[in-house]
């Protein structure tokens, strides 16, 4: 995984709540069994007519709102366990979600997957939105070291939790294997005391 510290980026913002992982990435493109290619059928249904053209109207389709932080409504990641939905954020070139509530389960496959979900109040989620909204070039700052997530040129800031293991795996880009081989000293000290 790619090793994640700050990221200074505009954002697209897609203010939907209940967005669940089939409407992410529709079960018909399942199929794969590697992570790449995930990001051209992201939103598929929402993105494409019937014949592949891009709907107009579809946020990801207009070229005003571009970045890597996809700001969403509330309950984002919903709906059944499939990790290719962190795959297809991330492919498309996404490398953070934000939301006023994550499903538990996806927030565990966008973790494991070098995709970090930055939960908010519904209140700052809503100074994002009008943000966005009043410029669409307006730069957000995530800063996973300090866990604050913040719109300078507005003053605005605030923290988001994460799991302190997790934190460590993202600013080392280490997936669940990388961070053992990381303490393989520590686990041959600890073994050779026992």
């Amino acid at each position: 995984m790619e090793k994640f510290i700050k990221l200074d980026t505009t954002a697209v913002p897609m203010p939907m709540e209940n967005v669940d992982t089939d409407q992410i990435i529709p079960a018909r493109f399942l199929k794969a069994t590697t992570r790449e290619g995930f990001g051209d059928n992201l939103f598929r249904d929402w993105r494409f007519d019937n014949d592949d053209h891009p709907k107009p109207d579809f946020i990801l389709n207009n070229p005003t709102y571009q970045g890597k932080v996809l700001v969403a409504g509330k309950n984002f990641g919903c709906g059944s366990s499939r990790e290719h939905a962190a795959w297809a954020l991330y492919d498309y070139g996404f490398r953070v979600v934000v939301s006023s509530f994550f499903a538990d389960i996806f927030k565990g496959n966008a973790l494991n997957n070098g995709l970090l979900p930055v939960q908010v109040s519904p209140e700052f989620l809503h100074e994002l939105f009008e943000a966005i909204e009043e410029n669409a070039e307006v730069v957000l700052s995530i800063d996973l070291e300090n866990q604050k997530i913040s719109v300078p040129s507005k003053g605005l800031e605030s923290d988001f939790d994460i799991h302190p293991y997790k934190k460590t795996c993202m600013l080392n880009g280490y997936d669940d294997i990388d961070y053992l081989l990381s303490i393989t000293d520590k686990i041959k000290d600890f073994e050779k005391s026992h």
